[in-house]
């Protein structure tokens, strides 16, 4: 997820509450910072203020929208005419401020799950991940994960079987900030297929990253 808001404090709220709801965030304070994140980074959803400086939100709205990411555009001024002309730029959803961080956190979710190629549950042998609840399970049995766990079998699911590169992972489970050197990735796989249990389900490809 990618947040562009100029008021620093309020950016990290929102970044701190999706994060807490299992999600990777990155953030930046003005539009021409969020086209430039956008450029170099799939994003799912961007939370976008649409008073930006430096280039406005409308003008990234324009740029960004039917490229890929869902956008949830946020401003203060919250009448009909205004959600109206935020819509017709091409967002896909409209907050008005002051908003309720569980509603914000809400709509992202509900964006994030338009995709028409990742379903809301994932399904590989006897392996279930429901997307919407956060929740995992193998046959009968519940996975207890932690969000950066679920955060990687979610996004391996969601590849079908294709490769995923560590950077991949690091990036979209992860954020901007993580250390690129470290070796988080495969810790936190070695633990994900350690609760996964046998027969193994996620292999690696020496060289290129991991599939289911």
């Amino acid at each position: 997820m990618l947040v562009a808001e100029d008021h620093v404090t309020l950016a990290d709220r929102i970044a701190q509450g999706l994060r807490q709801a299992g999600m990777a965030v990155d953030a930046v304070h003005d539009g021409a910072a969020a086209l430039e994140a956008a450029a170099q980074a799939a994003y799912d959803v961007i939370v976008l203020d649409r008073d930006l400086p430096a280039v406005h939100g409308d003008r990234v709205c324009r740029t960004l929208a039917g490229g890929g990411p869902r956008i949830l555009m946020l401003t203060a001024a919250a009448g009909v005419e205004d959600r109206v002309d935020g819509l017709e730029l091409g967002a896909d959803d409209y907050l008005g401020k002051p908003f309720a961080l569980v509603e914000l956190v809400a709509r992202v979710r509900a964006l994030s799950r338009r995709a028409p190629s990742a379903p809301p549950v994932l399904r590989r042998a006897d392996l279930a991940v429901d997307r919407a609840r956060h929740r995992a399970s193998r046959g009968d049995r519940s996975l207890s994960l932690t969000r950066k766990e679920f955060g990687i079998l979610e996004m391996l699911m969601a590849a079908d079987g294709a490769v995923v590169s560590a950077e991949e992972l690091l990036e979209h489970v992860w954020d901007a900030h993580a250390d690129p050197f470290s070796n988080i990735v495969s810790v936190t796989l070695a633990r994900l297929r350690r609760k996964l249990g046998d027969p193994p389900l996620i292999q690696t490809v020496v060289g290129k990253g991991y599939r289911m």
